[in-house]
């Protein structure tokens, strides 16, 4: 089976920021007073959510976190390339990266949006000396992280700091608050797979 792709030019921020308001705008579509009740439940300010959905505004990694647990969705249903058919080709300027931190984290969405996925995978980029720390994710999230390049501290819950380089992963519960830290003088590069728990 082919996949189908059609050249474009990259997506931007403005871009990706539009794609996540429209999708927020169709889950928010079902009830009245929809917007008010995501935010007191997500704890993200009223005006800066109606900013979001307006496309206005494009959230944070952490904002979008909490936006997408408080919906009940995938993180990737929000950001990730629409897909086409029974294959999805996801070029590398065509990806949705959602960018924090002032850019000193990006997660790029290698997994296309269709059904509701149990899995997900992301390029993530962590600017050197940089730490993202990430809210706890929904129970029985897990992540697998396999460094690409760079020295990587990854800190769960109350563990200890576990060091990755080049070629090391590491599988943890992500359904505590964990972090990224960029050891050393380079840039991290990490490929990460979210797997999310079995839906109640």
């Amino acid at each position: 089976m082919n996949a189908k792709h059609v050249e474009g030019p990259p997506v931007t921020e403005q871009d990706l920021t539009l794609v996540i308001a429209a999708r927020m705008r169709a889950r928010l579509r079902q009830e009245n007073g929809a917007l008010q009740k995501l935010a007191d439940f997500a704890g993200v300010d009223i005006e800066r959510l109606e900013s979001i959905v307006n496309g206005q505004r494009a959230p944070s990694i952490d904002v979008l976190w909490k936006i997408a647990n408080a919906l009940d969705v995938p993180f990737g249903s929000l950001i990730a390339a629409n897909r086409r058919g029974g294959a999805a080709v996801i070029r590398n300027c065509d990806a949705n990266v959602l960018v924090s931190s002032g850019g000193a984290f990006r997660s790029r969405a290698l997994t296309a949006f269709g059904e509701t996925p149990r899995v997900e995978i992301y390029e993530l980029t962590v600017a050197a000396g940089h730490c993202e720390q990430s809210q706890a994710h929904a129970p029985g999230t897990s992540e697998n992280i396999l460094v690409v390049k760079g020295e990587l501290e990854i800190v769960t819950g109350r563990e200890p700091a576990y060091r990755l380089g080049p070629g090391d992963a590491i599988h943890f519960d992500a359904d505590v608050p964990h972090a990224y830290r960029a050891l050393g003088a380079e840039d991290v590069v990490a490929h990460l797979v979210l797997a999310y728990g079995p839906r109640n």
